[in-house]
C-alpha cells in the first residue's frame, strides 16, 4: 500500500512569557495594520482610478511604509508575518474574483482572531524547540503529540483566540498510509436531533455542544451586558463569555473528529448531500440547531480525511428528494412535512424518515458516480 506525502498542520497550545506576550501583541497589531492599509490602497486605486494593484505593488508599499518615520515601528516585528499578511490579502481577492467569497473586509481589533504566520527563515526549529524571529527564548509549547520523525517545518502560525489562549500551528510534510481497502459503502443523512443517520440504519447522536452550556453562556452574557464599556470588569466578563464559547467549540470539534474518523475507517465509499448550509441557517427557527450541528465543519473533515486515507467521497445534488423517495419502489411522495418522522409507502414498505433518506443518498451517489452525472465536486 503506497503511502501519501501530504502537508499537515500540527496544532499545539503554548504559554508565552510576559515579554513574548508583548512582542506577539505588537506583531498582531502590525499584521492587522498592514492588511488593512493594503486593502484600503487596493480599494482606493480601483474605485478612483480603475487601476488594479497587484501583490508585488503592495510588497513595495510595505517597504515604503517601513521607511516612513510615521510608521517606522513596522520594522520592529519580524518581516515574515507582515509579508504573509499581504499574501493572505491576495488570496482573499483571488477568492472574491472566483466568486467563492465576499469582498475582503477590514480586520478589526477584538473582532477577528489575532494571528501571524512565519515562513522559513523567520523561525528556527531544533531539538524540539521552536524559536520565532526577534524573540529571545523558545516558545513554551505543550507537546500533546509528537511531530513526525525528522520533521522540517515549512511554516508556523501563532494565534490568540478570544479566550486569551495561545496556539501554534506547525506545517510539515507528513507520510500517511491509506487505510486498508474495504467493500463497505455508506450513505449519510445529516440531521439535528440525530447528528447523522447512516444507510445501515445506525444513528449517531448529536452531542448538542451548545445546548449543554446554554445556561452558563446566557448567564455570562447577561453579566457582560451590565458592565460599563471600556472598564476592566467588562474585559473580565468578556473573557468569561469567550471561554464558554471556546469550551463549546472544543467539545463540538472533538466529537466531529471521532465521528468522521470512524466513518472513514469503516467505509470505502461515503455519499453525502451537498447541503446549502448558508441558506438553511436563514430559517430562524432552525438556525441555532443547524449551527450547533456544524455540518460544514463535518463535511470539511470528511473531505480531507477521505483524500488522506484513500476513500471515495461523493456529494449528490442538494435538490435530490431523498426523504420523499421510497427506497424500496422509488415512488416520490408529493410532500413530507418535517414533523413526519416515519411513513408507509403505497407499496407497503415502512420507512424511518432519516434511514430512508440515507439509503436513497447512497443509491443516488453510486448511480450518478457510475455515469458521472449530477455529482457536485467537493468544495475544495
Amino acid at each position: 500500500m503506497t503511502a501519501n506525502t501530504v502537508k499537515r498542520a500540527y496544532k499545539y497550545r503554548f504559554y508565552p512569557t510576559p515579554e513574548q506576550q508583548e512582542q506577539l501583541a505588537q506583531t498582531f497589531g502590525c499584521v492587522r495594520y498592514v492588511y488593512n492599509r493594503a486593502l484600503a490602497e487596493r480599494s482606493r486605486a480601483w474605485t478612483q482610478e480603475q487601476r488594479r494593484v497587484t501583490h508585488a505593488d503592495t510588497d513595495k508599499m510595505l517597504t515604503a511604509w517601513k521607511r516612513d518615520p510615521e510608521t517606522a515601528w513596522l520594522k520592529d516585528p519580524s518581516k515574515g508575518p507582515l509579508q504573509a499578511a499581504l499574501r493572505n490579502l491576495q488570496s482573499a481577492f483571488d477568492s472574491f474574483w472566483r466568486k467563492q467569497a465576499k469582498y475582503p473586509q477590514r480586520k478589526k481589533k477584538g473582532k477577528t482572531k489575532d494571528s501571524a504566520t512565519y515562513f522559513r527563515g523567520t523561525f528556527t526549529y531544533r531539538n524540539g524547540e521552536l524559536k520565532l524571529a526577534k524573540m529571545g527564548a523558545a516558545l513554551n509549547i505543550a507537546w500533546s503529540r509528537n511531530l513526525p520523525e525528522g520533521a522540517d517545518p515549512s511554516q508556523v502560525t501563532v494565534s490568540k483566540d478570544s479566550a486569551d489562549r495561545y496556539f501554534v500551528s506547525i506545517l510539515v510534510d507528513d507520510t500517511i498510509t491509506p487505510a486498508p481497502a474495504t467493500n463497505k459503502q455508506v450513505g449519510v443523512d445529516a440531521g439535528i436531533t440525530t447528528l447523522l443517520t447512516l444507510s445501515t440504519g445506525e444513528k449517531i447522536t448529536n452531542v448538542k455542544a451548545e445546548k449543554k452550556d446554554r445556561e452558563k453562556l446566557a448567564r455570562a452574557q447577561r453579566e457582560l451586558s451590565r458592565k460599563q464599556k471600556g472598564s476592566k470588569n467588562r474585559a473580565k466578563a468578556r473573557l468569561k463569555v469567550a471561554r464558554v464559547h471556546a469550551r463549546i467549540a472544543d467539545r463540538r470539534r472533538d466529537n466531529l473528529h471521532k465521528v468522521t474518523t470512524t466513518i472513514i475507517r469503516e467505509n470505502q465509499t461515503i455519499v453525502i448531500e451537498d447541503l446549502a448550509v448558508r441558506n438553511m441557517v436563514k430559517n430562524h427557527s432552525l438556525a441555532r440547531a443547524i449551527s450547533d450541528a456544524a455540518w460544514t465543519q463535518l463535511r470539511s473533515m470528511l473531505e480531507y480525511k477521505a483524500a488522506w486515507y484513500g476513500r471515495e467521497l461523493i456529494a449528490i445534488d442538494r435538490f435530490y428528494p431523498s426523504s420523499k423517495t421510497c427506497s424500496s419502489c422509488g415512488v416520490i411522495r408529493d410532500s413530507l412535512p418535517l414533523n413526519v418522522r416515519s411513513w408507509v409507502c403505497s407499496c407497503g414498505a415502512q420507512h424511518d424518515r432519516d434511514v430512508n433518506a440515507a439509503r436513497n443518498v447512497l443509491a443516488a451517489g453510486l448511480a450518478v458516480s457510475a455515469c458521472g452525472d449530477g455529482v457536485r465536486p467537493p468544495r475544495s
